[in-house]
């Protein structure tokens, strides 16, 4: 089973589309035993950090993430959320990823919103994808670059694009937002 986590910031609906379009069947879930279960979790994310952390807290999710051990896929807050601390809203994160989440620097129109490409890619995640595709961005705070990070994107400066660490993979763009190379990472993630 492949579960989508449910803690009310996610984009939960548009990720279990995009699984549907590629043939998979997929659980929208809070409960504690159907994610340590799941053959794999997907931890999407559209909103506020600080808000987000306390549904986590909430549900036990926040204790119960970190210690899943089958493929774990973050997306944009999910990504944030799975790192030591973020800016936004002075919120300490899950610790998955010993990295800060900072805010765009001042000279920077946020949030960074539309296609990018990417480099420096450096997992199977980006099995069949080349650095002169696009993918979907619409963020306002980052993650440097990191010896976690396994693709970078450049918006005036290089950010983290996407960051692994064992079992959990996590990008700050929206695969299932970002057309066939998202739907490809997508199946990438599954196949893992």
């Amino acid at each position: 089973m492949i579960a989508i986590i449910n803690y009310n910031a996610g984009n939960t609906r548009s990720v279990e589309n995009a699984l549907s379009r590629l043939g998979y069947t997929c659980t929208i879930t809070s409960s504690l035993q159907e994610l340590q279960t799941a053959s794999k979790v997907i931890f999407p994310g559209v909103g506020e950090a600080r808000s987000a952390m306390k549904v986590l807290k909430d549900t036990g999710i926040d204790k119960l993430l970190p210690t899943l051990t089958q493929p774990v896929l973050g997306i944009c807050l999910g990504m944030q959320l799975m790192c030591d601390y973020s800016e936004e809203g002075d919120t300490r994160g899950l610790g998955i990823f010993p990295i800060v989440v900072r805010h765009f620097p001042p000279s920077q129109r946020v949030p960074h919103m539309g296609w990018n490409t990417m480099s420096n890619f450096q997992s199977p995640l980006f099995t069949g994808i080349t650095e002169s595709d696009d993918f979907y961005f619409v963020h306002s705070y980052k993650a440097d670059v990191s010896p976690y990070t396994i693709a970078t994107c450049d918006y005036i400066e290089p950010f983290s694009a996407a960051i692994n660490k064992n079992n959990f993979y996590a990008t700050q763009f929206h695969p299932e937002k970002s057309g066939d190379v998202g739907m490809q990472l997508l199946k990438n993630f599954i196949e893992l």
